[in-house]
Formats: C-alpha cells, sequence, structure tokens
C-alpha cells in the first residue's frame, strides 16, 4: 500500500477525472470531464491546498482523496475541506477510504491548521466512525447533504 500525492504521477489524472465525474456529475451541473481534467492540473503544485493524494495497491491505481480551500460555494467562510474521496469498486471494503483520509487529516494537522470540512450525501456514519461530527444537513445542488468538520487539534490518529 503507498499513499502519494499525485503530483508525483500526474499521469493518473485523467483516470481520477473519469473516477470523479462519473460518481459526482450531478452535484457539479455543467462541469464536463475535461474541464474536470484541466481544473485537476491546480493540484500538482508544492501547496498543500489544493492536492490529491493517491492510495496505489501495487501499481493500481485504487482511490483518493484532495485537500482543497472550498467545497461548498453556499458555504464560503468554511476553509479547507476534505473532498473528492473514492475508492475504485475493486478495492472497496478493504480500508482504503479511511486510510485516505486519515492520511489528509495528519498533512493538514501538520500543517498547523485546526479544522476540515466536509460533505457527504452518502457516508456521514464512515466519517463519524474516523472523528467527524455532523455541523448540519442541508440541501445542496438539490441533494440532502451532511456538513461535517473535524477539530485536528483534539484528533489522534
Amino acid at each position: 500500500m503507498t499513499i502519494i500525492n499525485l503530483s508525483q504521477e500526474p499521469h493518473q489524472i485523467p483516470t481520477l477525472a473519469q473516477w470523479h465525474h462519473a460518481e459526482w456529475a450531478d452535484l457539479n451541473p455543467g462541469q464536463t470531464l475535461e474541464q474536470r481534467i484541466k481544473k485537476m492540473q491546480a493540484y500538482l503544485s508544492d501547496k498543500l491546498i489544493p492536492s490529491t493524494f493517491i492510495y496505489k495497491h501495487e501499481s493500481q491505481l485504487a482511490g483518493s482523496a484532495a485537500i482543497i480551500h472550498n467545497d461548498m460555494d453556499t458555504r464560503p467562510e468554511l476553509t479547507p475541506w476534505l473532498a473528492s474521496v473514492y475508492v475504485a469498486p475493486e478495492y472497496r471494503l478493504q480500508g482504503i477510504g479511511a486510510k485516505l483520509v486519515r492520511h489528509v487529516m495528519r498533512q493538514t494537522q501538520a500543517a498547523g491548521l485546526a479544522k476540515l470540512y466536509l460533505f457527504t450525501p452518502d457516508q456521514a456514519d464512515f466519517y463519524a466512525k474516523l472523528g467527524w461530527t455532523t455541523m448540519a444537513q442541508e440541501v445542496y445542488r438539490g441533494h440532502r447533504v451532511t456538513l461535517m468538520s473535524v477539530t485536528l487539534n483534539l484528533w489522534e490518529d
């Protein structure tokens, strides 16, 4: 198992973009696959925000998790965000998603940031098991979502 920064393997962007587009296109209406690929180029800098971490099983891409400035245009005051947590279907239920989330939490904590936010349409229980708490339930872009946060200076891996 290996978690690396996407900047080490930028050739993975088209695959990741395809996965993310298939999973969340309805939360990003009007965004094309090509726009998503272009947007992901910004994740290749040496900055923590934005960045994407990828999980590789042997040499195969298995999943991703990102840290971004903002993931809900209705909540611009909240930053930074955990986003794009995705595990390929054939690798699910093996703990990879939890490893990716904890990795982003550790990176954010090491950078001295106090909080991290996320929203999820259907995985609130998964995140709660990793120490996240619910802030609100709301409708975002036509979907019921749970807005969550984690206080990193209280979190222990």
